[in-house]
């Protein structure tokens, strides 16, 4: 089954609201449609003929330093697994660092678990990008939602608000 790319800012109803309103800063942003079953990267992979090193995932981090509770959402490869406890631990000051519990991820962006992306996270969040992900000419990553994907460049996640490249993958 092939997918049906269209810019993002036409098709809004198959996105989490937050992305919604995030996604016309962005350019170049396209959405398609998918069976929400499908919505694990390694389904989707199969069954749209996208490969693991096209898709990118977005981890939710809860760091902890001195009972305070920061959030951060990390970007690597689906071919790659960030480095939490390591590289993002020390680079977001932490003692500890895990990845958040499903609830609180999906409380505090407002989008589905398994279609969290880095478009529409509180603005208050770093974004981690990995240098793999920021080099790439387009990737597929969440919408929001479990019913679509998003395709976007890994320069245009570089570019967010809030975001930094860095090497995540340990």
């Amino acid at each position: 089954m092939s997918l049906h790319w269209v810019p993002a800012t036409e098709r809004i109803e198959l996105l989490a609201d937050p992305v919604a309103r995030a996604v016309p800063h962005v350019e170049g942003v396209e959405v398609a449609g998918i069976d929400p079953d499908l919505a694990d990267t390694a389904a989707f992979c199969e069954r749209y003929s996208v490969r693991l090193d096209e898709s990118a995932n977005c981890v939710v981090v809860a760091a902890k330093r001195g009972g305070e509770i920061r959030y951060a959402a990390c970007m690597v490869l689906a071919t790659m697994r960030a480095d939490v406890n390591g590289v993002v631990r020390r680079h977001l000051d932490a003692r500890k660092a895990s990845f958040a519990p499903m609830a609180d991820a999906v409380e505090l962006t407002g989008m589905e678990y398994g279609g969290i992306t880095p478009l529409g996270l509180p603005e208050d969040w770093p974004i981690l990008v990995d240098t793999h992900v920021a080099e790439h000419p387009r990737v597929v990553i969440g919408s929001g939602v479990r019913r679509s994907k998003l395709a976007v460049s890994g320069a245009q996640l570089a570019g967010l608000k809030g975001a930094e490249v860095l090497p995540l993958a340990g």
